[in-house]
């Protein structure tokens, strides 16, 4: 009878088993993972319920965090920041590896929150899991069609944007002091604000030093686009002609293929008398010192290869000449351009007068 129902026992088991094919046209064969047979069947209705759904009423199979990490993986993995990608993925496997889609409700996502700021992270940190998992979500529920829902997810407040960046002063000292692989680099960074590895991976083949233009072909937002050059970024590129036929910058004369930050560089750092100052920062640098020269911040987003204004808006602060004219609307002097209004007593001063 059992047999009948799609349950049966086997010698070899202490489990009860399945054979029954589900109102989607599955058929399902294993073990149930129970032990009385009462909880076995409950097993099977309930896999069969869903089966109904998903089969006549277009009711979504759950899908599993760790089957959405997967897929989002795949889809993610010509990114130059893959691995700080999977990194923070392994992170949240400890929050949601055993839950579906399904189940990651708000109060889940506050636990990630609560759990990764008593570890001492800070908001920005905190702040890189919750838009991973924000993008991973709407992905799943946009484009894969595995939700039809997720809980909103803010960012938190709080994140300070790292503001580092280098004087002229400081920054002759720091070339003065590199080697010189090293100030070729440097130099080339504060002239066109490329990052590290937009300049290690610069080929000749895609530089006119006639037409003064470099193009990339691999940038951090997976966007080609071309560089112009200005005159301290052609003297730096004349004088690594003839190094090495195809890679632009080298050292000894093979291509760069470390991290910029290495020991050379925090020697560099340590003689200049800086700190906390990174090779990124260079970037930095560069469009702090194109807004103080008066560069708009059109001009800078095109410049810099940002797709929105977002990024380049931190450096606002560093131009105010739009601003001279009227911050000097009243300086001492101009006082003429001010209105002269009587002033009134108020009710309660009359009061306090008669009294």
């Amino acid at each position: 009878m059992a047999r009948e129902s799609g349950l049966y026992q086997r010698r070899d088991s202490r489990f009860w088993w399945v054979d029954v094919v589900l109102p989607n046209g599955r058929r399902l064969c294993g073990s149930t993972k129970a032990e009385s047979k009462k909880d076995a069947q409950a097993y099977v209705a309930k896999l069969k319920h869903e089966a109904y759904e998903q089969g006549h009423l277009g009711v979504r199979s759950p899908r599993t965090w760790q089957e959405a990490v997967v897929r989002y993986l795949s889809v993610k993995a010509n990114l130059r920041s893959i691995e700080d990608v999977k990194r923070i993925c392994r992170k949240l496997d400890a929050y949601f590896g055993e839950l579906t889609l399904n189940q990651i409700t708000g109060d889940k996502i506050w636990a990630v929150v609560e759990g990764e700021l008593k570890k001492g992270n800070k908001p920005a940190t905190v702040n890189r899991y919750l838009a991973l998992m924000r993008c991973l979500l709407r992905m799943a529920r946009d484009e894969w069609q595995w939700i039809v829902a997720f809980p909103k997810i803010r960012l938190l407040g709080g994140e300070v944007a790292r503001d580092r960046w280098l004087t002229r002063e400081e920054a002759n000292r720091l070339i003065a002091v590199c080697p010189s692989h090293l100030a070729a680099l440097v130099r080339y960074a504060l002239a066109t604000g490329c990052r590290a590895r937009e300049i290690s991976g610069l080929e000749w083949n895609r530089v006119d030093l006639e037409r003064r233009t470099a193009w990339l072909d691999q940038t951090k937002n997976g966007t080609p686009r071309g560089v112009p050059l200005n005159g301290d970024a052609v003297a730096v590129l004349e004088e690594q002609q003839g190094k090495h036929p195809q890679y632009c910058f080298t050292y000894l004369g093979k291509p760069i293929r470390w991290e910029m930050s290495n020991s050379a560089w925090h020697t560099a750092l340590g003689k200049a008398a800086l700190k906390d100052f990174r090779f990124h920062d260079l970037r930095h640098t560069w469009a702090s010192w194109h807004r103080q020269a008066g560069t708009s911040t059109d001009e800078l987003k095109d410049l810099g290869g940002w797709k929105s204004r977002v990024m380049v808006d931190r450096y606002a602060k560093f131009a105010t000449e739009h601003l001279a004219v009227a911050a000097a609307r009243i300086e001492c002097g101009r006082g003429g351009n001010v209105a002269q209004f009587p002033t009134f007593p108020l009710r309660s001063e009359k009061r306090r007068a008669s009294t």
